[in-house]
């Protein structure tokens, strides 16, 4: 109950708007867990939705964000370096941006790799192992991968809720939020939930049809 009562709270507080009230409902609330679960589930469930109803989304926006914000920060450094020797000086802002443009890039870049499976995946001894094998392990990726975003979800979110409570702004500027930027782990997280459902479905579809269950990925390929 007390759990079912926590998760009432953050609700709540939610509802309200008031980036402080559930800064106080989040802390020490352990149903903060629970409701992370749920909303890691239904969020890269409906991402999933979303992807199959709509291909081109599905396709190109993950390396939309990428390539943008590989650009930007690239931009921002290479202007920030001729104003700082040429010019009469960059930009505060030059020097704070482009991390959290690179955190954004990292994640869902994260995201993207776990649809193309070119993570840490040891293919080569899995390809050995019997069928039953591979798809025993094939879950356990599903669920580990899982088990990591609910965690990063969570905590996360509760970083960007401590930041938009704190109303803590980007250095070198006057009306930039950090939560904004921190806001995006947890949604890239969701994403990535999204790509280990398609995954799992794909795989169980294999596992029925008696198709080839482990496949040579590529780094820098498309699926």
């Amino acid at each position: 109950m007390d759990l079912i009562a926590g998760m009432g709270e953050i609700i709540s507080a939610l509802m309200t708007g008031d980036s402080f009230e559930l800064q106080t409902a989040l802390r020490g609330n352990a149903g903060m867990w629970p409701l992370g679960f749920i909303a890691t589930f239904v969020g890269g469930a409906l991402v999933a939705m979303l992807y199959r109803a709509v291909p081109f989304i599905e396709r190109h926006f993950e390396p939309a964000v990428m390539v943008v914000a590989y650009l930007a920060i690239g931009y921002i450094i290479f202007a920030g370096v001729v104003q700082r020797f040429y010019l009469s000086g960059q930009p505060a802002w030059s020097t704070t941006l482009p991390p959290f443009l690179f955190l954004i890039m990292t994640w869902v870049g994260c995201s993207y790799n776990v649809k193309l499976r070119t993570h840490l995946a040891f293919a080569e001894f899995r390809k050995a192992a019997p069928r039953g094998v591979q798809m025993a392990l094939l879950v356990l990726d599903a669920i580990l991968w899982f088990g990591f975003a609910w965690i990063v979800v969570v905590t996360t979110a509760q970083e960007t809720v401590r930041a938009a409570a704190n109303f803590a702004i980007m250095l070198g500027t006057d009306n930039v939020m950090q939560w904004w930027f921190l806001g995006t782990v947890p949604i890239a997280f969701i994403l990535l939930t999204a790509r280990v459902m398609e995954n799992l479905a794909a795989d169980l579809k294999k596992y029925r049809d008696g198709n080839e269950m482990i496949e040579a990925a590529v780094i820098g390929g498309d699926a």
